[in-house]
């Protein structure tokens, strides 16, 4: 790929043509590794709202698993494989497929359930193991159970544009399709883990040198340049102006002339974005009607003025802000992605129902929409208060 310039400068090379193996990467990058979102090939087995629901799920199908692999050898294994497994109770997928000859079973393990971002603002529940999940990436090495401190950029990914470019910070697992069902997505962390716990920054000693060249007299960190980079690829004159760009290659980042602003407001957006289940929750106005008054939802909508969001058949929350729906990830807004993946859903090939309400918590969904429309509008007053991307040339000190 070309790169991206600046008109007075080469942007810095972002991660583009790299391996997925950190001993190979190309050190003149920002990161020396990064990878794809988890990909299950199977998201209604190993992705549920509920902990206990997806438990007793991947339970049974790694028994149904398990019995088909015993079948296949009863019978010699040597028969055709997609002639031969059934496909009513396993969904099976290439890498299922190749554990059937070696006896590869599959013994479920509660430890492997884990938190992860299956859509943006939506979490839910992943059986985040081997062979379950058809192509977990290497989130084991990025984000161990135990991490609490290490952040992920999860960029949308070349050749699959049926939607706009997106980002988003996350510390938790992100899918694939985090911001788009019809686009992959690359994820490069700040750290990574050895398999003995070991961690090292994953922002290399390339980029922290051209960073201080370039801004000489500044104290600035690895950190600095990661949140910089996420404050860069939310501005606006970044996006129009590299949109040709960005469908050929993953993002190459320019030199702004204010480093100091982007990394400020880069790390208020990722806080801001990870931490978004503790933002307050946005002060919308409950209108109810003469039915009895429930919070449960089944398919929330959006009104057709786009001021409120329709809960249920007894209420709808009233005052949602422009801003809220300026908030963009892909093609929709956060809020409208919200509303998509927060309803009860059943899965069309297995039957397999979502709910996101909760038990004894009749306002969750309620509440996270209020929180996302919080971070929305925040959001957007942070990209809008962002200094331009190409005004000038930095001074070489601050």
């Amino acid at each position: 790929a070309s790169g991206i310039r600046s008109g007075y400068e080469r942007a810095i090379k972002g991660a583009t043509t790299q391996t997925r193996s950190a001993s190979k990467a190309n050190v003149s990058a920002l990161f020396k590794d990064y990878c794809q979102g988890a990909s299950s090939n199977r998201d209604a087995v190993v992705y549920d709202f509920d902990r206990k629901r997806l438990g007793e799920r991947v339970a049974t199908f790694c028994e149904d698993f398990n019995a088909e692999v015993d079948r296949y050898h009863r019978a010699g294994g040597k028969a055709d494989l997609d002639d031969f497994l059934r496909t009513d109770k396993v969904k099976w997928s290439e890498t299922l497929k190749r554990a059937v000859p070696g006896r590869r079973y599959l013994k479920y393990d509660p430890a492997h359930i884990r938190p992860a971002v299956y859509r943006p603002f939506t979490i839910k529940q992943l059986y985040y193991a081997d062979t379950a999940v058809d192509r977990p990436g290497r989130f084991e090495e990025y984000l161990p159970p135990d991490d609490t401190d290490n952040r992920v950029l999860v960029v949308s990914d070349v050749g699959w544009r049926a939607s706009a470019p997106s980002v988003l910070c996350t510390r938790i697992v992100p899918d694939l399709h985090l911001c788009a069902a019809s686009n992959g997505h690359q994820c490069f962390p700040f750290y990574t883990y050895a398999a003995d716990g070991t961690r090292t920054e994953n922002v290399t000693d390339w980029a922290l040198n051209q960073f201080k060249k370039r801004y000489k007299g500044q104290k600035l960190t690895k950190w600095d340049i990661f949140h910089y980079v996420y404050a860069v690829l939310h501005h606006p004159d970044y996006r129009t102006r590299f949109a040709d760009s960005l469908k050929k290659s993953l993002p190459r980042v320019p030199f702004a002339a204010d480093f100091r602003a982007f990394a400020t407001a880069g790390k208020t957006l990722a806080d801001l974005h990870v931490g978004f289940e503790s933002a307050d929750p946005y002060p919308l106005v409950p209108v109810t009607n003469d039915r009895p008054l429930s919070y449960r939802v089944e398919k929330m909508a959006l009104s057709k003025d786009k001021t409120a969001v329709v809960v249920n058949a007894s209420l709808a929350l009233t005052g949602l802000p422009p801003a809220a729906l300026a908030y963009r990830l892909g093609n929709r807004s956060a809020i409208e992605w919200v509303i998509d993946q927060y309803k009860v859903s059943a899965d069309a090939r297995s039957g397999v129902v979502s709910d996101p309400n909760r038990p004894g918590d009749e306002r969750f969904v309620a509440d996270r929409l209020a929180r996302v429309v919080t971070v929305s509008v925040e959001t957007v007053r942070l990209v809008g208060g962002l200094p331009p991307l190409f005004a000038g040339r930095p001074t070489g000190t601050v």
